[in-house]
């Protein structure tokens, strides 16, 4: 597939003030691509944005909030005249077992990183319409296979795997091309922030491998430029998720017989387990709601 220089071009990412998306606007920038990034830490976003090689610019909002990213959407355009790709990256996760589980928690993860992806090409769909250009929709190896502990981020994930198969279909003839990412177990503050918690750690630690390793951010954020350069319909920050794929189909029925297996074990271990957001990125996403609600 023929790749698209990404000299000149403007690329919007959500959830840009760390991980991913961090590394995802600075690999961008290094290739001649101007940025513009959207999150909750506008101290951080900041960072990020003087950090960058070329042209940037930094916006705060949350991706949930339709007026909020229709704004953000119109000054983009307003700066830098067009958008040629945006990369929905925004997500938070949570983690234990669903019958203890932080009500507000659990919906905050489907709110995010489903609806959210929505609200995103929502606002910025008519710009791609105009440029011809490409949305990646950001899922993860949740949306290919189910894991126990993790009711609420595997919907979110196989949601917006869904959605976005569907928006490919009804945007292609505008000329718009929507591309989904899986990611594995990668090195940001919301796996480590997983990792916190034994029980979550272990299991992780027990899954078959290759799906029971941390892998490296920097070799996933490259394998990501890659596919938006080829505007890829499917692009994967580990090798051997392309794979998993062929036997999806099966995982379900394995996983709920192993997981049922893997959940006895580990039942005296449950009670009180946090049931919050995870990582630095949850922590920020329930600060700026609490900031919203007072």
């Amino acid at each position: 597939m023929s790749r698209v220089g990404l000299e000149g071009q403007v690329v919007v990412v959500t959830g840009a003030a760390r991980g991913v998306g961090e590394l995802l606007a600075r690999k961008l920038s290094a290739r001649g691509a101007t940025v513009a990034l959207v999150g909750l830490e506008p101290d951080l976003l900041k960072q990020v944005a003087e950090r960058l090689h070329g042209d940037s610019g930094h916006w705060y909002a949350d991706v949930t909030d339709h007026e909020a990213m229709a704004r953000v959407a119109a000054e983009v355009k307003e700066r830098f005249g067009k958008v040629d790709a945006v990369v929905a990256n925004a997500g938070v996760a949570s983690g234990g077992p669903f019958v203890d589980s932080d009500p507000q928690a659990w919906r905050r993860v489907i709110e995010v990183n489903l609806i959210g992806s929505a609200v995103t090409a929502r606002a910025f769909l008519p710009l791609l319409m105009e440029s011809r250009g490409y949305l990646l929709q950001i899922a993860s190896l949740a949306a290919i296979t189910p894991a126990p502990m993790m009711t609420a981020y595997c919907a979110s994930k196989s949601g917006v795997e869904a959605y976005a198969h569907s928006l490919r279909a009804e945007v292609g003839h505008r000329g718009v091309r929507v591309g989904v990412g899986y990611l594995s177990w990668t090195d940001t503050d919301m796996v480590r922030g997983a990792d916190q918690e034994d029980v979550m750690r272990e299991l992780r630690q027990r899954l078959p491998w290759p799906s029971n390793k941390t892998y490296p951010l920097g070799p996933a954020v490259d394998r990501i430029v890659a596919g938006i350069e080829r505007r890829s319909a499917h692009v994967y920050g580990q090798w051997w998720l392309r794979g998993m794929q062929g036997v999806r189909g099966y995982l379900p029925g394995l996983i709920g017989t192993v997981g049922q297996r893997e959940m006895k074990r580990f039942a005296p271990r449950l009670q009180g387990m946090r049931t919050g957001l995870v990582g630095a990125g949850g922590a920020a996403d329930e600060e700026a709601r609490a900031t919203h609600r007072s």
